[in-house]
């Protein structure tokens, strides 16, 4: 009973397992290097950027919001493509719509690290690694929304299909 809407949806959470892997790996990595190597970069330092709870070594001051949020939003993402996937392959209206819903909460934490990442490209420029971290973040907001939007289809579908008993 795979209709073009599950199939559909099964690619992108696919896809969206990939991305957010990618994702948690390179902002995993950003944490790691900067608890490593924070402590020799303040050394000379003003006092305000010592303060600062989430400073990173590399980027700007809004690298640290943007790291950690990405992180939450990757790990979010891969729960919700690995039960999505779930979900979808038993395919009945409770499933679907379970689905859709948690893609729609991986996709808004998804928004918020692409706002992030939008400010930190606007503030100075980055290494290599924090570039690509912001164009898999900007991507899957992209196709986090075209998943959460077949999710909804594919349920709306499993609705339609599900015979309606009566009492009689």
């Amino acid at each position: 009973m795979a209709t073009a809407q599950q199939s559909m949806a099964s690619a992108l959470l696919f896809l969206n397992l990939i991305m957010y892997v990618v994702v948690a790996a390179i902002a995993g990595w950003a944490i790691n290097y900067s608890i490593d190597e924070s402590w020799n970069s303040l050394q000379g330092a003003t006092p305000p950027v010592r303060l600062f709870p989430i400073y990173f070594p590399i980027g700007n001051l809004a690298t640290g919001f943007f790291v950690i949020f990405a992180l939450i939003a990757g790990v979010v993402g891969i729960s919700t493509s690995l039960t999505g996937l779930n979900d979808v392959s038993q395919g009945s209206p409770a499933n679907m719509m379970s689905a859709a819903a948690s893609a729609l909460v991986a996709w808004t934490l998804t928004l918020l690290a692409m706002g992030l990442a939008f400010k930190e490209i606007s503030i100075s420029l980055r290494p290599a690694s924090l570039r690509t971290l912001e164009a898999f973040t900007i991507i899957l907001a992209g196709t986090q929304l075209l998943c959460a939007g077949s999710l909804h289809a594919g349920a709306n579908e499993a609705i339609l299909a599900t015979p309606i008993g009566g009492r009689v």
